[in-house]
């Protein structure tokens, strides 16, 4: 007499079960909240291509912040939109400047109850909407670009940023800040290394949230989306630099590389749903094509599944406010 066959719906049978014998968790401590606060707003305002998502006033991004921390939400990664630009950024620099501003308000409201993150690049408040400083050429200076993260980093951190996250993909920025963080004494501050930061499409509405400046594109320094060799030399270079943890940008079309991130490296690793993934499943939801819950649930879990540790997302909030009903 042979075995019984096996039928593995048998796991499935109900959400008790389901729940039992699920192989991802998603808790909202894996999640991080990105948000924007505006200089100079009166009230919020909505961003047209991120339905839900607004450039914050003060008042309503300490609101916000603090509807996070209730919600369990793992970490807060703040980008600033000023009123002015240069050509080197300084608003960034300014310890007055939207973000440095929005960063201490923030610190005040909540204190150490979540993980305070400030997006360490020059794109929000440069003229031309680049990354980084350019040369006579108008091309990115890379060193001159890390001399301004420098001192990008030690005002955040001044600010109350528990963790930086310098998203520029310039040659030597993480080891560039770990070395002033050092020396200035600030060596319980975490890197959060944007290490596979593509040239994607999917970028697109979140110029918009910060008002980019940008003419052109970022090619000469983001990632190729054909190549995976290059994530894996960038991963190798920013682990012995000192990152503290790993990124890879955009998350749903590179889950590849998040699990080769996960597979590869002892820091965690986190993924960044963007802008434009978000929009995607909205735009289809607005439109009945898709039901927008379990679309949420169903893509922030793949990327856990692929591997990351950490997921930013715009959801962060609501996800957190409903995983207890996920299944």
């Amino acid at each position: 007499m042979g075995f019984p066959q096996h039928r593995p719906r048998r796991l499935r049978t109900t959400p008790a079960m389901r729940r039992l014998a699920a192989e991802t968790d998603l808790a909202p401590r894996h999640l991080v909240l990105p948000m924007f606060v505006k200089e100079g707003a009166t009230e919020p305002v909505p961003i047209a291509s991120m339905p839900g998502v607004v450039q914050h006033t003060r008042d309503s991004l300490r609101k916000a912040a603090v509807e996070a921390v209730a919600a369990g939400v793992g970490g807060l990664m703040l980008f600033g939109v000023p009123e002015t630009h240069d050509a080197t950024g300084s608003a960034g620099i300014d310890p007055d400047g939207v973000l440095n501003v929005a960063l201490r308000d923030v610190r005040a409201e909540v204190g150490d109850a979540t993980v305070l993150m400030a997006d360490t690049c020059l794109d929000e408040f440069t003229d031309h909407g680049h990354c980084g400083v350019l040369d006579a050429q108008g091309r990115v200076d890379n060193d001159a670009t890390l001399d301004r993260y420098v001192q990008l980093a030690l005002a955040q951190v001044e600010a109350g940023a528990h963790m930086l996250g310098p998203s520029g993909m310039m040659d030597g920025q993480v080891g560039a800040i770990r070395a002033a963080l050092d020396s200035a004494g600030h060596t319980d501050i975490g890197i959060l290394a944007y290490t596979a930061k593509y040239a994607s499409a999917f970028f697109g509405p979140f110029r918009q949230a910060v008002e980019s400046q940008l003419t052109g594109d970022r090619m000469t320094y983001q990632q190729d989306f054909r190549n995976a060799g290059d994530a894996l030399r960038e991963l190798a270079l920013d682990l012995e630099e000192g990152a503290d943890m790993v990124m890879v940008k955009p998350a749903m079309s590179y889950l590849d590389i998040v699990r080769t991130f996960a597979d590869s490296a002892d820091v965690p690793v986190a993924a960044y749903q963007v802008s434009g993934e978000y929009a995607m499943v909205e735009a289809a939801a607005a439109n009945g094509w898709i039901e927008r819950d379990r679309a949420i649930v169903e893509t922030v879990t793949s990327i856990r599944r692929a591997g990351a540790d950490i997921v930013l997302t715009y959801w962060a909030t609501e996800l957190a406010n409903r995983l207890d009903h996920a299944q």
